[in-house]
């Protein structure tokens, strides 16, 4: 499974890259923030979200502290997607958040 740090991936955020992140978290640890432009879409709904996700696009499985997100990214990809999960998750966020 590829990885990226948030440091990295807040670089590409703030180079303003068009980016496909999506947070697994579930809907009361988003409340309280999530990465800007990230969509949210719950673990454990993923199995049902594949139709709306494009295989064409690269996306990156953001959670906590990077277990679910890679549990995400692990599916996705055994399914033909392109992901990359994000080591450290929120836990290591460090830039401003969108709520």
């Amino acid at each position: 499974m590829k990885e990226i740090t948030t440091k990295e991936l807040a670089q590409k955020v703030l180079a303003g890259e068009k980016l496909y992140i999506i947070d697994v978290r579930e809907d009361n640890e988003v409340a309280q923030g999530k990465i800007p432009g990230a969509n949210h879409i719950k673990l454990g709904d993923i199995p049902d979200k594949l139709g709306e996700l494009d295989q064409k696009r690269h996306y990156y499985m953001v959670c906590r502290s990077g277990g679910r997100s890679g549990k995400a990214a692990t599916f996705l990809e055994d399914k033909g997607f392109d992901v990359t999960n994000v080591a450290g998750g929120m836990l290591n966020w460090e830039e401003e958040l969108e709520k």
